[in-house]
């Protein structure tokens, strides 16, 4: 089986990443970094509280726009997206934790247009595990992980606000 990956290792990648991408912003009172519930959120927070800038900040909830609830279900303890800010023409830092398949955040650039039209969105996430099925890569990532078939990575938080990673075995 595949080793634990260093969280805070691959966040610290990822950070210094998005920080390179968001000094680049020519209005940074545009930019607003949205997490998708609910590893992408505890991801998205520490994000945003690090770079110590003044954005704006969501949760998303891609449940409803995903095309295989038919066979996961829909959670019954989701909650709904939380965008309290105007999208159109936002630049926005969609943070996940684990990009896969790509059909969440297919799914969660569904529901951002729902909110609106933005001038431009990033993705960022913590570990690119490869698989994909749709043609979506990340701006930013904290580090790549080959996994096994029948392993998948779970994303858990600490009360100290520290991540931590562990390989499972279990449907990719």
């Amino acid at each position: 089986m595949t080793p634990n990956p260093d969280a805070e290792a691959l966040y610290r990648a990822l950070l210094e990443s998005v920080q390179r991408s968001i000094a680049a912003v020519a209005a940074p009172t545009r930019l607003a970094i949205v997490g998708i519930r609910t590893g992408g959120v505890w991801v998205a927070q520490r994000l945003h509280a690090d770079l110590g800038i003044d954005a704006d900040q969501g949760i998303l909830t891609s449940a409803f726009h995903r095309d295989d609830h038919g066979t996961r279900g829909i959670p019954t303890t989701i909650g709904a997206s939380q965008i309290d800010f105007a999208v159109d023409d936002r630049h926005i830092v969609l943070v996940d934790d684990i990009l896969y398949t790509g059909r969440t955040v297919r799914a969660a650039l569904n529901e951002i247009f729902d909110y609106g039209r933005p001038r431009r969105v990033e993705l960022a996430v913590l570990v690119d595990r490869g698989g994909r099925e749709l043609p979506l890569q990340p701006d930013h990532v904290g580090g790549r992980l080959d996994l096994g078939a029948d392993e998948r990575l779970v994303l858990s938080q600490e009360t100290s606000g520290r991540l931590a990673l562990r390989v499972e075995l279990g449907d990719g």
